[in-house]
């Protein structure tokens, strides 16, 4: 009786090589020019936060804020460290339910902005029971849904 013979996948992976060692895709064929020049890979901590121990992850549920670009499942990177400014998206705690909401203040009173039409903004002068938990500085989402 003959032996089977076994064959694997050609592609082993690149485990076994370095960020640098692995070239960058490019859609033309040819490497970019700072290919030679690369240091190190990028390390997303380092781009996506400015504060550690102030730097929580949350997962987007919902579609309230779909205008704004931020979509039901997303990953939203928030910083508690950072002053409530007008106009920045921040997760707000409203009678003990986290909201994500566009904070609009003006002269007399201060609102939370829904990006979906669907939804009602909330005016805050109505609520006793109102904090900012912190500041949304990035949303990651997948392409292509």
């Amino acid at each position: 009786m003959e032996e089977e013979e076994f064959y694997g996948a050609a592609y082993k992976g690149s485990k076994q090589f370095t960020q640098q060692q692995v070239k960058t895709a490019n859609a033309t064929g040819f490497g970019a020019a700072a290919d030679d020049y690369a240091e190190r890979g990028i390390d997303l901590n380092e781009q996506l936060i400015r504060n550690k121990p102030a730097t929580f992850f949350f997962r987007m549920k919902g579609d309230a804020m779909k205008e704004a670009g931020i979509f039901d499942g997303d990953t939203l990177i928030v910083d508690r460290s950072l002053m409530l400014v007008n106009g920045k998206v921040i997760v707000a705690v409203l009678n003990g339910e986290l909201l994500v909401r566009r904070f609009h203040k003006n002269f007399s009173s201060a609102f939370l902005i829904a990006e979906n039409e669907r939804y009602k903004n909330i005016n805050l002068a109505g609520f006793t029971n109102f904090s900012v938990w912190g500041v949304v500085i990035y949303t990651i989402h997948p392409v292509g849904g």
